[in-house]
């Protein structure tokens, strides 16, 4: 999925999993906060498209996997992963699928409005595009601005944070 000429002077970019990787970073707090592990999940499943002027990610709520989680009492097994995808699909993002788009697109800065749980919010971050075709995001999303309850467990006392940070990193 290289760029593609739709129009002369006109590049767009096209990424996916196939030649970039879109991950979600979670920490935990709270006075259990040993107990929990903060975890890396990756979307398997989204697409972008970034030209100039613009930018749109869709993504499949569903595809978010847990690929690391750090720190904790005890390492994540397999059933602690699915337990995790479960409860993201059912409880986090209810299976409702992510999507951004561009309303200005300024040198390095993105502003638009993602929608993500069933609400749609403006949102603004960087975008770094190097000379080698790299192209990379970082955006803090504060899960409470769209409606979100942040999961907790042990009568709240584990609990993971409000701030995520979602890093899109790749090669067009």
């Amino acid at each position: 999925m290289g760029p593609n000429i739709c129009s002369p002077g006109v590049t767009i970019h096209r990424l996916g999993p196939e030649n970039a990787t879109l991950t979600v970073h979670t920490r935990r707090g709270g006075a259990a906060a040993k107990a929990g592990h903060d975890l890396e999940l990756l979307v398997t499943s989204w697409q972008a498209v970034l030209e100039e002027g613009s930018a749109e990610l869709t993504a499949d709520a569903g595809s978010l996997r847990v690929v690391k989680g750090s720190g904790g009492m005890q390492a994540l097994g397999d059933e602690d992963k699915a337990n995790i995808h479960q409860t993201i699909d059912d409880e986090v993002l209810k299976r409702q699928d992510i999507v951004f788009r561009s309303t200005r697109v300024e040198g390095d800065r993105v502003e638009g409005e993602l929608t993500l749980g069933g609400s749609t919010q403006p949102i603004a971050f960087a975008l770094t595009r190097g000379e080698d075709g790299a192209i990379a995001a970082r955006a803090t999303v504060t899960q409470t601005r769209w409606g979100i309850k942040p999961f907790s467990a042990l009568f709240g006392t584990l609990k993971v944070l409000d701030d995520v940070e979602v890093v899109l990193e790749g090669r067009a």
